[in-house]
């Protein structure tokens, strides 16, 4: 049954925008070198760059693994229909972009609270009627699978592309991120996929774990106060039974590259993961 009290842009999230506070949308804006963040979003990304120089690089990998996995699914599986959660602020080559590229009638429902990209969203859907917006709490599957709008454009009869993209390392509730994404798994028909990447303590290699804890603290102590950097079980965890795809999870740098690696990584570029699972 779908719930009629789930907000959606039917029924939008507050409008209002509290500038005291970093909002993660506004903050991987900054790191992305955006325009739509403020000047205490910009205190994040200058917080971690004094123990990381180079800390742009985890927003723009991150972007760069969402588009690469998006052309997968969307040139090598039959699915054409994506939920991408914490969609944040549009930049260049969203998910529906890429996938629309590829397969025109690819529906994309983009799922994010903060009222920034609820905005932007209303002007996307005036361009797009292939794309759809939902006010829903992505740490809450029950909201977001119930939500009226993801339930009007999502056939769940069907394979659906789910991602969790940058995502989960801001979760801090009671619940395991590994109990939220049982549940999005639980609900998803076979053959559908998951994509998700986050904040990497790479355990093996001291100097690289010092710097991933060095970053876990500087962001928990923010003015966002949230990203948590996990070990390879942990996030391994959060794909049960799914059969993940080759490479496995690996440093979002490194799943399907576009060419040879010439340049070597940055620091900061071993302490972002992602991984594809296709669920059986």
């Amino acid at each position: 049954m779908i719930s009629t009290n789930v907000p959606s842009l039917d029924h939008p999230a507050s409008s209002y925008i509290d500038t005291t506070k970093a909002s993660i949308a506004r903050v991987y804006d900054a790191f992305l070198n955006g325009k739509d963040n403020y000047e205490i979003d910009r205190l994040v990304l200058r917080q971690v760059q004094q123990v990381a120089p180079e800390a742009v690089r985890l927003g723009t990998d991150n972007r760069d693994f969402l588009i690469r996995v998006t052309r997968f699914i969307a040139s090598q599986t039959d699915i054409t229909q994506f939920l991408d959660c914490g969609s944040g602020l549009p930049t260049a080559e969203n998910t529906h972009q890429v996938a629309q590229r590829i397969q025109p009638d690819a529906r994309v429902v983009y799922v994010d609270n903060d009222p920034v990209v609820l905005a932007h969203g209303r002007a996307l859907l005036e361009e797009n009627d292939q794309t759809h917006f939902s006010a829903a709490d992505i740490f809450q599957p029950d909201k977001v699978l119930n939500d009226q709008v993801v339930r009007k454009y999502l056939d769940f009869s069907e394979p659906i592309a789910l991602f969790q993209l940058g995502t989960l390392h801001h979760y801090d509730g009671e619940r395991s991120p590994q109990s939220i994404m049982t549940e999005y798994i639980d609900a998803l028909p076979s053959g559908s996929y998951v994509a998700i990447s986050h904040f990497f303590d790479p355990e093996t290699a001291p100097e690289l774990s010092e710097l991933a804890r060095k970053m876990e603290q500087v962001f928990l102590h923010s003015p966002m106060g949230s990203g948590a950097f996990r070990t390879r079980a942990e996030i391994t965890g959060m794909f049960p039974g799914l059969e993940l795809v080759d490479p496995g999870l690996v440093r979002c740098a490194d799943w399907w590259p576009d060419g040879p690696r010439i340049k070597p990584l940055d620091p900061v570029q071993h302490c972002i993961v992602g991984a594809v699972g296709r669920k059986p």
